[in-house]
């Protein structure tokens, strides 16, 4: 699949590739089932992503590592493996313990289109630090164009121990062709007309850069009566990852309420270390059709925290016409090593939006199952909504 060959297809020469070829690469077997691995079924194929099942077995590992350029994540789970755990009928994964588990899928990718990972919004939002690892690689997340081999999860669950089973689809990956972006103008037209970040006054445009991205605000006065977030309880249950609407949100979270700040009249709360939070943003997140976005880790030196680990948005979140109108951005957060005071309206991180090789088939919200259309402040799919 070279880029010639997309070139009658589509008007850009470069983009994140869409459902319906992420289908063709699966045809072709750039994207087949790993040695044990079942066949890959029209479920996982997202709008712009692949969702990532794990394999039968777990490897509990002393310490998260990078197999780096002269090794495969086979032989340095040699050096680093401490015992084997079966996952065919389902096992604990324990807050602080670090696992690598085989994907049951692998890849073969042309030389043009290279990948990148990230979790899925319901394992981000149960803080299940999930990354990806390849053979050879020097980074997580990243796949490298042409490469050809297995892919690995590495997870430590933080926040809640899990109960994984084979099967399960923890983490997703998207593919790229070429190197795409929209260029400053293209972004600031496609801000201004169909607002990708917008207040209830309309979009507000703060910091637009490609490379950047659009920035956006937390949200800490909510509606009258209602919580603006939640923290997670120390030493709760286990939670079983099939389990969908299944347990009460009272068992594992407390919810916040923003208080004063000050005598100059903010509110918000403060932040504390180790501690982990699930708030929303302040502005409407919208991802058109023909746009594929990513929220990124927002940079250390402007708080002592971290947003959001899951990162994806797939082409019709929030749009109109899938239903997703007013949707916010749901924001895992988690304070490192000293209390932040975090104020209504402080902003918080960015969406960084790519163009799409072409439309996909298929948009969020659309006949797919979406979990988080139209969210507001939202906790992942296995706690019942009241």
């Amino acid at each position: 699949m070279s880029t010639a060959q997309h070139g009658a297809q589509t008007r850009r020469s470069a983009g994140v590739l869409p459902s319906q070829t992420i289908r063709e690469l699966i045809e072709a077997a750039r994207i087949a089932p790993a040695e044990g691995g079942a066949a890959i079924i029209q479920a996982q194929v997202q709008p712009a992503s692949l969702d990532l099942r794990l394999g039968h077995k777990a490897y509990r590992v002393r310490a998260s590592f990078l197999p780096g350029a002269r090794a495969t994540v086979a032989e340095r789970l040699r050096d680093f493996a401490m015992h084997e755990i079966d996952l065919s009928g389902g096992a604990a994964l324990e807050t602080g313990c670090v696992y690598v588990v085989p994907l049951q899928e692998r890849l073969s990718l042309p030389d043009d289109v290279s990948a990148f990972a990230n979790a899925k919004s319901s394992t981000g939002r149960l803080d299940v630090f999930t990354r990806l690892i390849t053979d050879h690689g020097v980074e997580f997340d990243r796949v490298d164009a042409g490469y050809d081999g297995p892919l690995y999860a590495e997870i430590s669950p933080r926040a809640f121990s899990v109960l994984a089973r084979a099967g399960a689809r923890l983490n997703q990956i998207r593919f790229r062709l070429g190197q795409p972006s929209f260029t400053p103008s293209e972004l600031t037209a496609l801000q201004r007309d169909q607002a990708l970040i917008g207040g209830d006054q309309g979009g507000e445009g703060a910091g637009i850069d490609p490379t950047v991205g659009l920035s956006f605000s937390v949200d800490l006065e909510g509606e009258e009566g209602e919580p603006v977030g939640y923290r997670a309880r120390r030493h709760s249950g286990l939670i079983d990852l099939d389990k969908i609407n299944h347990y009460d949100p009272a068992d594992f979270w407390s919810p916040l309420t923003p208080r004063a700040l000050g005598a100059h009249g903010s509110r918000g709360v403060i932040l504390d270390p180790g501690a982990f939070y699930i708030l929303v943003s302040r502005e409407r997140v919208h991802v058109p059709p023909n746009c594929a976005a990513e929220m990124t880790p927002y940079l250390a030196v402007v708080g002592e925290f971290r947003v959001h680990y899951a990162g994806f948005f797939d082409p019709g979140f929030g749009h109109a016409d899938t239903g997703g109108a007013g949707a916010r951005g749901v924001l895992e957060v988690r304070c490192h090593d000293a209390p932040f005071v975090l104020e209504h309206g402080q902003v918080v991180g960015r969406l960084v939006y790519e163009p799409m090789l072409e439309q996909p088939d298929t948009l969020y919200g659309v006949d797919i199952g979406s979990n988080y259309q139209a969210q507001g402040l939202r906790l992942s799919k296995h706690f019942r909504v009241e």
